[in-house]
């Protein structure tokens, strides 16, 4: 189901980031809009969280398409965080019952998680892409051409509205994610019966879920940061890929992935068996 989509933005006026004009912006860090909107269920638009998820699997493009045509790059809507905490706290408790020594353990792991493994390492992510990916990629910087790219869905937008923004890329990181959750929190643990095996068919499909999710969490981060005009060689964000292919290729030799790296082994929980 496409979610409504309004007229694209003019391009003559002031572009707002996340509800903010410039000129608010130049006054200092303001505590984004998207932490003040945490509590007022009634004004999260779960149903267009539900549509980005199905998308980003299908034609992650799409999703990055829809937030420029609502006239704004950061949507300060913590539906998507809310759905996906849900979903990962359900996939906790199943690796939980499935493997942890006790109840207790099985609540450590949905802890971990919830708020280390998705929300911490977001944030991490989000802040390192805040700070490193607009004055590496962004306009004017020193090595680099400073012609302006008309950017993946529109033409580039006003020199005031240039600027990255934090909530952006916390959107970008969340939405990154989900691919790593759906291949290795869930397809993963259904599989694990089989792909841990001493197998090299199943060392090939266990390894290719680390491969295909982590490769979905790089494209999907290039199109994030692709989608604002003012960045430039965004390409490079897809270095990472050439790492990845390496890093499965190698693997193949004798490394199985799920035995060694399944999400359940790094929620520092005490387990009953071994993956």
């Amino acid at each position: 189901m496409n979610p409504h989509i309004t007229s694209p933005r003019q391009y003559g006026g002031p572009m707002t980031f996340g509800g903010m004009t410039p000129s608010s912006r130049s006054e200092g860090i303001r505590m984004p809009r998207f932490f003040k909107r945490l509590f007022k269920f009634p004004q999260m638009d779960f149903e267009m969280a539900v549509w980005e998820m199905s998308s980003l699997i299908i034609a992650p493009k799409k999703v990055f398409r829809s937030i420029y045509y609502h006239n704004t790059w950061h949507r300060p809507d913590p539906s998507f965080t809310y759905l996906l905490s849900f979903f990962l706290l359900l996939t906790s408790l199943a690796w939980g019952l499935a493997y942890a020594d006790g109840f207790s353990k099985t609540i450590h792991i949905t802890l971990v998680f919830v708020f280390v493994h998705f929300l911490a390492l977001s944030l991490a992510i989000s802040t390192a892409a805040y700070f490193l990916v607009g004055r590496l990629l962004g306009p004017g910087v020193p090595g680099l051409p400073g012609r302006r790219r008309q950017g993946l869905f529109g033409p580039p937008g006003d020199a005031a509205a240039e600027q990255l923004e934090f909530g952006y890329c916390f959107d970008v990181s969340i939405r990154a994610f989900f691919p790593v959750w759906v291949f290795l929190y869930v397809i993963q643990f259904l599989l694990m019966p089989v792909i841990a095996k001493d197998y090299w068919v199943s060392l090939f499909f266990g390894n290719s879920l680390y491969l295909i999710a982590y490769g979905y969490y790089t494209v999907i981060t290039f199109l994030g940061y692709n989608a604002l005009p003012f960045l430039h060689h965004t390409e490079l964000l897809l270095s990472p890929l050439v790492f990845l292919i390496a890093a499965w290729f190698t693997s193949l030799f004798g490394f199985n992935m799920p035995r060694y790296l399944a999400p359940v082994l790094w929620a520092g929980a005490s387990l009953r068996k071994a993956v």
